[in-house]
Parts: C-alpha cells; structure tokens; sequence
C-alpha cells in the first residue's frame, strides 16, 4: 500500500538483528577460548551454550515483533529468513565447540585457523548489520558482504587440505573413531563459514530489494 511507505516503521528490528549478528560474533570468540584452553572444557562449553540460548531469545523476540508489527522494515518473508540464518550460524558455532568437548577430541592448528574464519565473519556481519535498513550504505555493506565471501573461500582451502589429510596415519580403531570425530568438528566449522556467507547474501539482498 502506498500509505504504509508514510507510516514509521519499527525500528526495533534492526536493533535486534544487530543484536543477533553481535552474539554470533561473541559464540564464535567463545569457540576460539574453548579451543585454546587447557583442563577442563565444561565451563567453556557452558558458555557456548549460554550464548546459543541468548541467540535462541533474540530469535523468538524476533518472531514476535513480527507478528505484532503491522508495518515492517522490509518484505516479512526477509525477515524469516534471516531471522533462521542468523540463529543457525549461532548454532553451528556452539555445535562444534559442544562436539569437541563431547568427544574430547584435541584441536588442532586447522581447527584454530577454521574458527577465526568464522570469528572474522562475524566480526564483519556485526559491523554490517546496523547499516540493513540504510538505503545509501548499499556500496559498503556490499563490499562488507565481499569480505565474508571471499573469507569462506579461505575457510573451505582450510577444510578441504585438513578433510584430505584426515586419515593419513590412521590404522587402528581407536585413531579412526578420533579422526571420525575431528572432522565431524570441521565439517561444523565450514558448515558456520558458509552460514556466514548465507548471511551476507541475504543482507545484501534485502538492501537491493529496498534500494
């Protein structure tokens, strides 16, 4: 309706997906802590799941405003989707820290590497998610968009070198469950990388659909 472009729009929205996209970025420095600990991972991955709780709320407060809001920033089925990406790059994060405390398993160098991918992502997602209902910040959320592509590019070079030499060594059963398990762990790492890019494509979307 053309009137609704002359009624306020909420602008909760925006705030709270600024809020969503900084938890993100607070799970994945979370991960990195759990990765580079030592003893007992328990608080670590209790924080994780703080964090994925956090997300969870910020979620549903989402949801919610949805459904009450008569008028919105943009098209309602944006707002689902990325209100479902952003909880699932949360997930992923809190998954992987979660398996490998689970299974014990020893981090290795790549891990470390994969997850400050993801921790640059977010970073950039969280810089960029303020600007979503800005009309004429369209040429710098898409080159912040750039970034996250071009750094899960990085993330799946990591992946695939570490993928590939999974199992070299590897001849008893005990070594094959544990290399069954690390990359478990890294295919969540990537599975979170390539959320982030999902995420910055449908930013970046939104903003030309408004433009």
């Amino acid at each position: 309706m053309v009137l609704s472009r002359f009624m306020p729009k909420n602008e909760k929205f925006g705030e709270l997906f600024s809020a969503s996209a900084r938890n993100a970025q607070q799970t994945a420095e979370a991960l990195l802590e759990l990765l580079g600990a030592s003893g007992d991972l328990g608080p670590h991955a209790g924080h994780l799941r703080d964090l994925e709780h956090a997300g969870d709320t910020l979620a549903a407060q989402i949801t919610q405003m949805l459904a009450d809001s008569f008028i919105v920033p943009f098209d309602r089925e944006d707002i689902i989707e990325l209100n479902a990406q952003l909880d699932d790059l949360t997930d992923f994060i809190e998954e992987a820290g979660r398996k490998l405390w689970l299974y014990q398993v020893k981090p290795t160098p790549v891990m470390r590497e994969l997850a400050d991918v993801v921790r640059r992502q977010c970073e950039v997602l969280a810089r960029g998610m303020p600007l979503i209902e800005d009309k004429k910040r369209i040429a710098e959320l898409s080159a912040l968009a750039l970034e996250v592509r071009t750094l899960e590019d990085e993330g799946d070079r990591l992946s695939d070198a570490a993928q590939a030499s999974l199992y070299d060594g590897v001849s008893e059963v005990a070594q094959m469950i544990q290399a069954m398990r690390a990359g478990e762990i890294l295919s969540l790492l990537e599975d979170a990388s390539d959320q982030a890019q999902r995420v910055a494509k449908t930013v970046e979307n939104i903003l030309l659909k408004n433009a």
